[in-house]
């Protein structure tokens, strides 16, 4: 505590320090009782957060007043504060020595004219609604025929009587696992988490069904958990929640991938009803039946009309058809293959005919030869043979040996 220097009189007034001013002053706060214990009635501004320390202003039309709001208390709020909300605030009036700054060291805050629970409801609902979690798009289809339900809820309410009754009523054939988890109180959410755990890891179920019976806001509230929201929302196996009573909404109804009004209403949308099932098998097999029977009444009556045609009783009458149609086809393919005979021939005759025409005998046989020497090289100049020398005449009839006895080489113009 800081010293409070005077000077001593009567009638001389008392001098502080600025420091022992403010200690005296914060001094005299804690000995008013009223300021010790008050609750303020303000307006939200200037919020900010530091360490887990809330510090903001409240206020009303003609002045503002500042406030803090240590961890500890902070962690105890159920809503989250924000700028611009009325509220209640109930601490103590105290002065922050170092700056002289009059402020309210706020212990309990509360919404003014809506409970904190409900605020918390409305925020959270915000919250996940704008990230989607509420979006039908990402819901899965609750299975038409589950073989295995598992069913989370206290073992202990009517909410577990009333779902292993209709279950078992209306749809015998599912296997049913219940895992007994508390639903009210501090415990309640770590023990319905654990249970979408058993399920989706140990004990795989086709459907999953989450619920209680009815009760007040409090009574509901593990059910308003963000935590279970998002592990909800994440759990691969399709999720009925069936909390309360059908007025009764949790933020675990729109996660859900189905709401159900009731624990009782729940088990009726997770299976079909037996004995609807068996009266409908029943129709579908009078149906089948009256459908075989026409269909059996029509082949046979096909077949008594296919007995009476004559293919079946004369097969042989048949054959001379068949033979006339093939002596046809043999006439045409005989016909077509002469045609082709014929202009192939006519081909041949023609490419024949030039052949002989470029022929090198069709030349010797218009009184042309070829002089050769003895070996078959071709002589075509006088300059090239020699008198004596022995030559080989071709004619188109055949050959001839004989001598060169004379050159006659032609006279160049």
């Amino acid at each position: 505590m800081a010293k409070i220097y005077y000077r001593e009189g009567d009638d001389e007034p008392q001098i502080f320090t600025v420091s022992a001013l403010n200690a005296y002053i914060r001094e005299s706060f804690q000995l008013d009782v009223t300021l010790q214990n008050l609750t303020v009635r303000g307006e939200i501004s200037n919020l900010s957060e530091k360490g887990g320390h809330l510090y903001f202003n409240l206020k009303d039309a003609s002045a503002v007043c500042r406030a803090v709001m240590f961890r500890p208390h902070c962690i105890r709020l159920r809503f989250r504060p924000e700028n611009g909300m009325k509220v209640l605030a109930t601490g103590s009036f105290t002065l922050y020595e170092p700056r002289g700054d009059c402020q309210i060291l706020v212990r309990q805050l509360t919404p003014d004219g809506v409970g904190d629970l409900h605020l918390a409801y409305e925020q959270l609902k915000r919250k996940l609604e704008a990230e989607g979690l509420f979006d039908p798009k990402r819901k899965k289809p609750i299975p038409r025929y589950p073989r295995r339900i598992g069913v989370i809820t206290s073992t202990t309410g009517a909410a577990v009587r009333d779902i292993l009754h209709v279950l078992g009523r209306r749809y015998p054939l599912a296997q049913v696992y219940l895992y007994p988890a508390l639903v009210q109180g501090e415990g309640a959410v770590p023990s319905l988490l654990a249970g979408l755990a058993c399920f989706s890891e140990r004990v795989p179920v086709d459907l999953i069904i989450m619920g209680r019976g009815g009760g007040s806001l409090e009574d509901l509230w593990a059910f308003n958990d963000e935590t279970l929201a998002r592990a909800a929302a994440a759990c691969s196996i399709p999720l009925i929640s069936a909390v309360g009573h059908e007025t009764d909404f949790t933020i675990l109804d729109f996660v859900a991938d189905l709401r159900a009004p009731t624990p009782s209403a729940a088990a009726e949308l997770a299976v079909p009803d037996a004995a609807s099932l068996l009266l409908q098998l029943s129709r579908m097999r009078t149906g089948l039946l009256g459908t075989l029977q026409d269909r059996l009444s029509h082949e046979r009556s096909r077949l008594a009309s296919l007995k009476g045609r004559r293919v079946l009783q004369d097969p042989e009458s048949l054959l001379p058809v068949f033979y006339q149609h093939l002596s046809y086809a043999a006439e045409r393919v005989y016909s077509r293959m002469d045609s082709r005979l014929d202009g192939m021939h006519a081909a041949l005759s023609a490419q024949s005919a030039a052949i002989q025409a470029l022929s090198p005998l069709a030349v010797l046989a218009r009184g042309y030869s070829v002089c050769t020497d003895p070996q078959g090289v071709p002589q075509t100049a006088v300059a090239s043979l020699a008198v004596g020398d022995p030559v080989r005449i071709r004619f188109s009839d055949g050959e001839a040996d004989a001598t060169v006895t004379e050159l006659h080489p032609s006279e160049k113009e």
